[in-house]
């Protein structure tokens, strides 16, 4: 099993060096006079021990024993309860939750990096809290006084989580077509029946409540995503005094078996006229679960992100050790029998491709964070506006693009075990199961595709694009002369231009017909992601450049980011031109062959 250590150096280095967080922190009102570099490196070092010590021994026992189910009931592996009851413990669940209802207002940043080494360290684990992280957001922003009283404080402390229930087997990411219905009660309440199904932590043995976010119909409700409303269903009723009262009628009909994320519950949740409470306005509920779904989105990024550490990490520790062969220009370790396998080429391509997925993507969902903890605390109106556009257009590219390269990083992390790499006693495959759903949760890759290129650039006509393409052209303006910089600022550049031309060739050929958006959308996507983690590094390269011209004593951790650098511009980047000949050929291909013809 990979020895999990969590990257405190190079998590600092982005928050506190390339993305300057501890200004980011004293520009926000909410923050200037409690939040310090001290505090959130306290907070890193206090969830690196729980995360190594804690978490990541029960990674493979949970993989191992899964979860069990008994008429409606569900128990998580050994150790599972007792680590979650640690996490509470140390404070954890509440930390970017408002003051009043026990939380502790600490930016949604600081949760996020914090997430990051949990989900490395155990994702299934990690998925019990990270879940009621969405539904204390929904609750903060669209429920009621009385529905924050009571909810709240226990969402808030973990001890009670929350679950996100939309899914029904016959409506996949297709919600306009769910079925679920609510009727209305004398008492203003509303009885709630449907099955969810794919619903992650919906049942578990963890917390005393779990708290179900769930979207269903109200009668007489406008077909589509238009007549959608959100409702609060507890597992137990709350009493008015906030104890708990009687069971309600949600039951967990089955747990899924799975691919991977053994130790989390996947269940199957019937709602048999249960007692639900309308949370928002009518017919608006997907407008409301969007805080949970763009919460989730950045949280499954994060997941991607953890494959391509986690793997990376087992991956060059075993790389180090193993021999085998000698390398071709001749013997590295003449003491030994063999070379280890990290001196060859092949092996070393892979190292370095997890490395650069991983460090450039811990750059991307960390300036995410900080955009979001603008949306959430911004001094102004317009620079709320501002992060949210950049949030709305970069959340599809992370979410899909990080796992797909988080996918494939799992992948590379097998190949360098070789035949030890597929079994499970060393752990590697088990990040290739538990990291593949994340390509599929929250919308596949090719619906956040379609979001990214549909509505994010096309709808916009292109102005979120804009936004983000005009912090890359300041870059390359502003390092244009840097000769040390030029191998990373030309490239980018060109790259930067070529993605506003592709994007106005794509708009001229959907005018004609509209599946030309929906032929390109998936690799604009790759290129989109591929550019992007461009840019993280080419400014991580000046970065470091100019530390070790400024003599910082850390010349390895300097020098590895630059070389890492020139890795990604010179064996990655390349893959966008791939890229840009497909979307070139456009729909016709896709659409030569009947569908009667794909004969079996």
């Amino acid at each position: 099993m990979p020895q999990y250590t969590a990257p405190l150096r190079d998590m600092q280095f982005v928050l506190h060096e390339l993305l300057n967080a501890n200004d980011h922190y004293a520009k926000l009102p909410a923050y200037a006079e409690t939040v310090s570099r001290e505090l959130v490196d306290q907070y890193l070092e206090t969830a690196a021990d729980f995360c190594v010590n804690e978490l990541a021994p029960l990674n493979q026992v949970g993989d191992r024993e899964g979860c069990t189910w008994n008429d409606g009931v569900v128990t998580t592996p050994t150790g599972f309860k007792e680590a979650y009851q640690k996490y509470i413990e140390l404070g954890f669940p509440s930390l970017a939750a408002e003051e009043q209802y026990g939380g502790q207002a600490l930016p949604v940043s600081l949760s996020n990096v914090i997430s990051e080494m949990v989900g490395t360290s155990n994702w299934a684990w990690g998925m019990y809290p990270g879940l009621s992280h969405g539904a204390v957001r929904t609750v903060e922003h669209h429920g009621s006084d009385e529905q924050k009283n009571t909810y709240l404080p226990k969402l808030v402390s973990g001890e009670w989580t929350g679950t996100m229930c939309l899914t029904e087997s016959h409506a996949g990411s297709d919600l306009g077509i769910i079925r679920s219905k609510a009727e209305p009660q004398a008492d203003g309440s509303y009885a709630i029946s449907g099955e969810k199904i794919f619903i992650s932590a919906g049942e578990h043995d963890m917390a005393e409540n779990i708290i179900h976010i769930v979207l269903a119909r109200l009668p007489g409700a406008p077909k589509g995503t238009k007549g959608i409303s959100l409702f609060i269903v507890p597992k137990f009723n709350v009493n008015a005094d906030g104890s708990l009262g009687e069971r309600n009628a949600v039951r967990c009909g089955s747990i899924e078996h799975k691919m991977g994320i053994h130790g989390n519950a996947t269940c199957v949740i019937n709602f048999d006229q249960a007692k639900g409470y309308l949370i928002g306005p009518e017919n608006r509920g997907l407008n409301c679960m969007f805080t949970f779904m763009n919460t989730a989105r950045i949280g499954t990024a994060i997941q991607g992100l953890c494959a391509s550490e986690g793997s990376f990490q087992g991956a060059v520790t075993y790389a180090r050790d193993r021999l085998a062969m000698r390398s071709l220009s001749g013997p590295k370790a003449p003491e030994k029998e063999a070379d280890p396998i990290i001196v060859h080429p092949a092996v070393r391509n892979m190292l370095l491709t997890q490395k650069s997925f991983a460090e450039a993507g811990r750059a991307l969902v960390y300036f995410l964070s900080l955009h979001a903890d603008i949306v959430e605390q911004g001094a102004t109106e317009e620079e709320r506006k501002y992060s949210d556009n950049i949030l709305s257009f970069l959340t599809p590219i992370a979410k899909a693009f990080l796992t797909e390269t988080g996918s494939e990083s799992a992948k590379h992390g097998v190949q360098v075990f070789g035949g030890h790499g597929f079994i499970s006693e060393h752990g590697m495959e088990q990040i290739v199961r538990d990291t593949r759903i994340a390509c599929l949760y929250e919308g596949t890759t090719e619906i956040q595709a379609i979001d990214l290129l549909g509505r994010k650039v096309l709808q916009s006509q292109g102005a979120m694009l804009k936004d983000f393409t005009k912090i890359i052209h300041k870059f390359c303006e502003a390092n244009k002369d840097n000769a040390d910089m030029k191998e990373f600022v030309e490239p980018l550049a060109a790259l930067n231009k070529e993605w506003g031309e592709i994007t106005m060739q794509i708009a001229l050929k959907a005018q004609q017909n509209p599946d030309e958006v929906g032929a390109a959308a998936v690799d604009y996507l790759y290129f989109s992601g591929y550019v992007t983690l461009a840019y993280f590094w080419a400014d991580m390269a000046r970065l470091a450049q100019q530390k070790l011209a400024e003599g910082s004593t850390e010349t390895a951790f300097y020098n590895a980011k630059v070389t890492t650098a020139r890795f990604y511009f010179s064996k990655i980047l390349p893959r966008t031109k791939s890229h840009v000949a497909v979307m070139a050929t456009g729909n016709a291909p896709l659409a030569a062959l009947a569908a009667d013809d794909f004969i079996i």
